[in-house]
């Protein structure tokens, strides 16, 4: 798994994706394992990252869903999901703040 987070992440900071952020989930009352959360430059380099992602971990990784908009894209692999947005919807919807709770609220219990 540690490998397959590391080939992710490795291919969005080679093409230029920003704030690259791992969130570890496994136990922790959520739909996958690990969310992964990158920035890109803009509208543009979200696809272009999309399809970076696309040609750096097929045929090993498996695409279950992508959900496109041009500010947003969601990778679903099963057990990892990747979020690639632009900075100002990353800033609107504050991801990091929810996962970081859920983190922290199974840590105290």
């Amino acid at each position: 798994m540690q490998k397959r987070i590391e080939q992710i992440s490795e291919v969005l900071d080679k093409n230029k994706a920003e704030a690259i952020e791992v969130f570890d989930l496994r136990g922790r009352d959520y739909f996958v394992d690990y969310v992964i959360i990158a920035s890109s430059l803009g509208e543009r380099h979200t696809e272009a990252l999309l399809d970076h992602l696309k040609k750096g971990l097929k045929p090993a990784e498996k695409f279950l869903n992508v959900d496109i908009s041009s500010e947003w894209i969601v990778v679903d692999l099963g057990d990892i999901l990747i979020h690639i947005m632009t900075p100002e919807y990353r800033n609107k919807y504050d991801m990091e703040s929810f996962l970081s709770e859920l983190m922290q609220k199974h840590e105290g219990a």
